[in-house]
């Protein structure tokens, strides 16, 4: 019997799975830009890193004076995005490898994620993920995004799984606060390299403060094996 049997894993999408950020950056610019508000920077984008779309938007409400509703600014944020997103969205090599080797064991896997359930079928496809992958849940289909442990225990909840059975893989601090929220161990991935020392991340059963040049498939692999629960 397999040390992973018991195992079931879930992913963030956005930083983790796939380098879609560059795409989240310049769909947030483009969208306040028609909104009368120039020179949206990279370093402002990064506040929201791990913040689901539709909290981004309402804060950006408050922080810009933005008198538009939330619907409207999400629906042109997601159209802009969509078209960045069908066009250029890198899966990251090492994740791949490791959802494969997975996949290879009948580990049990889904993806849990702040982006719009569009949004998430648009990038597993393109990436081709989505044959790996069919069981995605979106922020928008539970009451709180992340830092709430909503998305995590729902995609525990599909999966079948117990949450203290699920490792998280997770690259912002939002997310790893959701894990531990959520009672599940998880492998953090920092994409801000500069929020490596936050204490959420410290919540973390492997942390990877070099990021995605840090990780490969066979050390989140080793990883897992050696801490699984006795089946």
């Amino acid at each position: 019997m397999s040390t992973l049997d018991t195992l079931s894993v879930v992913f963030d999408l956005d930083g983790t799975l796939v380098d879609s950020e560059p795409n989240y950056y310049e769909a947030g610019r483009l969208t306040l830009a028609e909104y009368g508000v120039p020179d949206f920077s990279w370093t402002e984008h990064e506040r929201y890193v791990g913040i689901s779309t539709r909290e981004t938007i309402a804060d950006w409400r408050e922080r810009y004076r933005l008198r538009a509703p939330v619907e409207e600014l999400l629906s042109v944020k997601n159209r802009h995005y969509l078209g960045l997103a069908r066009a250029s969205t890198r899966a990251y090599p090492e994740m791949r490898a490791f959802v494969e080797l997975l996949a290879a064991d009948g580990v049990p896997m889904a993806v849990a994620s702040g982006s719009s359930p569009e949004a998430i079928e648009a990038i597993l496809t393109g990436t081709g993920l989505d044959s790996y992958l069919p069981l995605a849940v979106s922020a928008e289909e539970v009451a709180h995004g992340k830092p709430a442990p909503d998305v995590f225990l729902e995609a525990a909840r599909r999966l079948g799984a117990d949450p203290a059975d699920c490792v998280v893989l997770e690259d912002a601090v939002p997310g790893a606060a959701a894990a531990h929220a959520a009672g599940m161990r998880c492998i953090a991935i920092p994409y801000v390299a500069a929020q490596a020392d936050a204490p959420e991340f410290a919540t973390a059963g492997l942390l990877l403060r070099g990021g995605q040049r840090e990780f490969t498939a066979r050390t989140a692999y080793d990883w897992l094996t050696r801490s699984a629960r006795p089946a």
